[in-house]
């Protein structure tokens, strides 16, 4: 099974925000992208009720916007 999550860096809160695509409705967030590959390793397979033997593919999208002036 295949899930797409996307995520973009939320300044304020200064943390990378994640949803799936689709229906699914998982939402998390995390504050490097690193810890949230490890939360979306650990919380898709729960949140999916998937068989502890089905492999899952998470396909992470990131999405980061930066306004610079020119000099």
């Amino acid at each position: 099974m295949k899930i797409t999550v996307e995520a973009f860096w939320d300044e304020e809160a200064k943390v990378w925000v994640a949803s799936a695509v689709g229906d699914i409705g998982l939402v998390t967030e995390a504050p490097s992208i690193e810890a949230l590959q490890r939360r979306l390793a650990l919380l898709a397979p729960d949140f999916l009720e998937l068989e502890a033997d089905t492999p899952l593919e998470i396909e992470l999208l990131t999405r980061s916007v930066q306004t610079v002036a020119a000099e």
